[in-house]
């Protein structure tokens, strides 16, 4: 349990961390402009894809000079994915050379470390994460040649072990996570955007070999609309599949029931009524998850999982030092004298498990009382002999959901907060009030912030209601009176997130005054970066400059590359020492180690992008000045995704390590 309560604070927390503090960035405007004719808007879109594929023809030239194969391997990658709809033959071409590239990968890190992993036939992650970026960007446009890549790149077939229970050591869970099984379920996911029936069929396939993929929720909503029916009949096996397995050892058709009851029954349509099965399929990561199932085969699953989880039995007080195996939480003085947790026995696995089971059920509560009414006093009964019954976690949850329905006002930000554990309720509640400010409610924001915040948290909500404030005023804004607020303030990241909040407000009233406020900015952030959090500050400004001035934006970055050139030529230099972005004298552009350094050139090129559309040259001239061809070609290649309109394939989440007031950029 604890185990499990932990996973659960890490994963709000990661879901916190990505709720924006404000609505959008910050941005300046000025008066619009004259909207051009459709005509007009047409050749330009045209030039700006005529000015991407020529840049995308030079980053292919360019990809001979690279020396790492992960590299050549990845920019062959991401330049078959973005010239596929150019000229299918010649993307087939390079998608076919980085298959051929990621299978030597592969062999090689087959080989190189024997006895490493499972008997030393994994490849290491580099290698399946190379492997993966392979299949999944070809899914998104042809799914036989997805699964043609599968099969070419496979590794190695691992010689028999002489230990037999390495299968369930927990030790060997990651190498799990790396396996063809992981690959070709998330492959699965995405072909059931592509072709929802080829995807239904090798779902059906993977169940006769006793598989339970996870994706199997996202093939039959996307073949639901395509074909009604075939959707039918797919969960129908899918529910009676997982009838048939023990859901007490077999974990994979555990979570694949629990996944497909936490989304609910799906509701019936009336006959003549429109749905969404006529609908576009979504790229994957827009698809918004729901219900799968109908009444029928969703309350024959329900009642399985009852069935299961109504067999649980409170865990017995000694039973912290034991390895509760799979799907198990594991007590923290788990380990013996030999440093090895004992083994669980398989009574005690099934009773894990149904603990486990019977916990979910607390989420799906209102829909036992609605579908199996003769039921649910038992699975009460049983969930307060467990000491399961508290409903804080299902109450956070459900408000949790809410918040992921749209844009949550500052009143569901307040409910979720008080049914939050207690580390998360400062960030939440110090959402709200900075959402109940940005809908015009200071009183609400203050008292918010009043009640509920404590020490810098409630200070910086306050500071920014004070700026709100100043905003309004009828004599106008003083440059003098926010200077004095700003020396208040002591990190460079609070006052420039404050000015370019304070000129977003002020837009529409006083676009002379914000200009004024964006200069200001400009001045704080002029000067050589001292951490990454200052490079992304100057990229905040530029990007507030970029609608109306981008020269002043070109102005900012430009200096911002030399510096980067200089800390990349050190990096060379120190690689092997104090640093290991460079590998045989090559940018790596895996950023698989959170490399600030890379993420940092990410966010340049991202900038670039945005800039592009305005001034496509000096983009490319100012993605030109990176020394280094490695970062030049990652440069490049977010101006002609942004030119084209395709999102990176990669999100950075380097704008997230500040929390105060910073922003995710547009």
């Amino acid at each position: 349990m604890k185990k499990s309560l932990s996973l659960t604070l890490v994963l709000i927390t990661i879901f916190v961390a990505f709720l924006p503090l404000h609505a959008q960035e910050p941005t300046a405007q000025q008066p619009a402009a004259q909207e051009p004719t459709a005509e007009d808007a047409a050749k330009q879109k045209a030039e700006l894809e005529k000015n991407a594929y020529r840049l995308l023809d030079q980053v292919i030239d360019e990809i001979q000079s690279l020396r790492l194969p992960e590299n050549r391997v990845r920019i062959q990658i991401n330049t078959a994915d973005l010239l596929w709809d150019r000229n299918q033959e010649r993307a087939r071409s390079l998608f076919q050379q980085a298959s051929e590239g990621v299978s030597d990968f592969v062999r090689s890190a087959a080989t190189a470390s024997p006895g490493n992993q499972r008997g030393g036939q994994q490849p290491d992650r580099r290698a399946f994460a190379l492997r993966q970026e392979l299949v999944l960007a070809a899914a998104r446009h042809d799914a036989p040649l997805a699964y043609q890549l599968l099969a070419a790149t496979k590794a190695p077939v691992a010689a028999p072990t002489s230990n037999q229970n390495q299968a369930s050591d927990p030790r060997n869970q990651r190498a799990q996570f790396n396996s063809d099984d992981n690959l070709e379920q998330m492959l699965l996911g995405r072909v059931a955007a592509l072709d929802p029936k080829l995807a239904a069929q090798n779902a059906e396939q993977m169940m006769e070999k006793g598989q339970f993929p996870r994706t199997l929720g996202e093939v039959i909503s996307q073949l639901q609309r395509q074909d009604a029916e075939a959707a039918a009949k797919l969960a129908t096996k899918t529910v009676t599949r997982i009838q048939s397995a023990n859901i007490l050892t077999n974990n994979d058709a555990a979570n694949l029931a629990q996944s497909l009851l936490s989304a609910g029954p799906r509701v019936a349509v009336a006959p003549g009524t429109t749905t969404s099965t006529d609908a576009k399929p979504q790229p994957q990561a827009q698809q918004t998850r729901g219900p799968v199932l109908d009444t029928s085969p969703y309350t024959d699953l329900l009642s399985t999982v009852i069935d299961s989880a109504m067999k649980a039995t409170p865990q017995p007080q000694n039973s912290q030092g034991v390895n509760q195996g799979r799907g198990g939480p594991r007590g923290q003085n788990a380990q013996l004298q030999n440093n090895q947790p004992a083994e669980a026995t398989d009574a005690q696995i099934e009773q894990n498990n149904a603990r486990r089971l019977l916990s979910g059920l607390q989420s799906v509560l209102p829909t036992i009382d609605q579908l199996l009414p003769g039921r649910s006093s038992a699975v009460r009964q049983k969930l307060s002999e467990l000491g399961l019954g508290n409903n804080t976690r299902s109450t956070f949850a459900q408000a949790m959901n809410t918040l992921q329905q749209g844009n949550p006002n500052a009143e569901a930000l307040v409910q979720a907060a008080a049914a939050a554990p207690p580390p998360m309720q400062s960030r939440l509640y110090q959402q709200a009030a900075v959402k109940a400010l940005d809908e015009g409610n200071t009183d609400r924001a203050r008292q918010i912030a009043t009640d509920y915040l404590q020490a810098s948290a409630r200070d910086s909500v306050m500071q920014r209601i004070d700026f709100k404030e100043m905003a309004k005023k009828a004599d106008g804004i003083r440059l003098d009176e926010i200077r004095q607020n700003l020396a208040r303030l002591s990190s460079q990241t609070d006052k420039v997130a404050l000015l370019l909040q304070l000129a977003n407000d002020l837009q529409k009233d006083n676009p002379k005054a914000q200009v004024q406020l964006l200069e200001e900015a400009k001045q704080v952030v002029s000067h050589r970066a001292a951490n990454y959090d200052q490079f992304e500050d100057q990229l905040r400004v530029s990007r507030a400059f970029a609608s109306f001035d981008t020269g002043r934006s070109f102005e900012i970055l430009e200096p911002g590359i030399m510096q980067l050139n200089e800390l990349l030529s050190a990096a060379a230099v120190l690689s092997g020492f104090e640093v290991n972005i460079f590998r045989d004298g090559e940018m790596s552009l895996a950023n698989q180690g959170g490399s600030g350094l890379n993420a940092t050139i990410n966010r340049y090129g991202q900038e670039l992008a945005v800039l592009a559309k305005t001034d496509f040259g000096r983009s490319e001239a100012l993605a030109g000045r990176f020394q280094f061809t490695e970062p030049r070609i990652m440069a490049r290649l977010s101006i002609i995704q942004g030119a084209l309109g395709v999102a990176p394939s990669q999100p950075n989440n380097n704008t997230f390590r500040n929390f105060g007031f910073v922003a995710r950029p547009n």
